[in-house]
């Protein structure tokens, strides 16, 4: 299926409806809620990093109701085993008193998961995640059961209270698209968002989407042709974030311990064909790119001693980056 016109047209006006009924609960940071979309678009997974009280719960939930997907929330503590999220095997009788061993599907079955505070379970319960994330499959008592499509994980964080937590390894960051950071709200969202939520009941968001549209969507966004030198410009920028590449800023030489894997520059494209269609556009652009670079990539830098020490902003980075990559393919 590839984009035309038509298409196009009518994935703006999804995306319109879809964003004005998630900012009907979760006012103010359109830029966030784009974000969101995007990944949804794209098909790839959320690190949502922000302090308690700014709504990250209310914009999984809301997101999962304008899509018209199922959602379930796991609250991730250190005694969470992988079976409550995965699911477990119960010993039931019959009518005719015969016993047997039945599979009893755990949170993870469903098309929208929230993993909140997911750095509070340990490493093992973490992992469980892992399969699910990357093969849209879980894999228990020998059995592999396929999750719905489409399977969206949102995982969140809380930066503030790290005491007791398990930091996610290397391996599972890289499993999610983009690192969203949940700031506080300015002046005027909080008195919309105080005038909102202290009122009359609010109104139920409805269903915009399902999961079939979702999932032809996500194909409309791999058909979206990047040029060569777009091509160029994404694999400049991942070779870049690496401090042994020739040209790499010096701010990487300093800082920075590895860079981003290859599945970096997999989620920056992927993420700016998505941009491109709700931005009017059938092709890549250079703006795609510079506007998604961060979020997509400021997870997958791992800073060495001297960065974590200078509590060095990885956004900087991807900024120093930026100019690198595209002062070297323009050359």
């Amino acid at each position: 299926m590839t984009a035309n016109d038509d298409q196009l047209q009518k994935l703006n006006s999804d995306y319109e409806r879809l964003a004005g009924a998630i900012e009907t609960r979760f006012l103010g940071h359109e830029e966030i809620v784009e974000q969101l979309l995007i990944s949804v678009l794209a098909g790839g997974h959320v690190l949502l990093e922000g302090a308690p009280g700014l709504g990250k719960t209310t914009l999984a939930a809301t997101l999962a109701t304008a899509l018209g997907l199922d959602f379930r929330r796991i609250q991730f503590t250190p005694d969470l085993m992988p079976p409550d999220v995965l699911g477990t095997r119960i010993l039931e009788e019959n009518e005719s008193g015969r016993r047997s061993f039945v599979f009893q599907a755990g949170p993870i079955f469903a098309h929208v998961v929230l993993a909140d505070e997911i750095n509070r379970a340990t490493p093992r319960t973490q992992s469980a995640l892992l399969e699910a994330m990357q093969e849209g499959q879980v894999t228990t008592f020998g059995e592999t059961r396929y999750l719905p499509p489409p399977f969206f994980v949102i995982a969140t964080q809380n930066p503030i209270e790290m005491e007791g937590t398990y930091p996610l390894p290397e391996a599972q960051l890289d499993r999610f698209l983009m690192k969203i950071l949940l700031e506080s709200p300015n002046h005027a969202d909080l008195i919309a968002i105080l005038g909102a939520t202290t009122g009359a009941q609010q109104t139920a968001v409805e269903a915009v989407l399902n999961a079939e549209r979702i999932v032809d969507l996500q194909q409309l966004v791999r058909e979206v042709p990047a040029s060569s030198d777009i091509l160029s410009l994404t694999a400049r920028l991942i070779q870049l974030t690496h401090p042994q590449t020739e040209g790499a800023p010096d701010e990487i030489k300093r800082n920075v311990r590895f860079g981003s894997s290859p599945r970096g520059g997999q989620a920056l494209l992927l993420a700016s064909k998505a941009r491109a269609l709700i931005h009017g556009r059938l092709h890549v652009a250079e703006e795609d790119l510079l506007v998604l670079a961060a979020p997509t990539l400021r997870h997958r830098i791992i800073l060495s001693y001297e960065g974590e020490a200078a509590r060095v902003d990885p956004d900087r980075l991807v900024a120093s980056v930026l100019d690198a990559a595209v002062s070297s393919v323009s050359r």
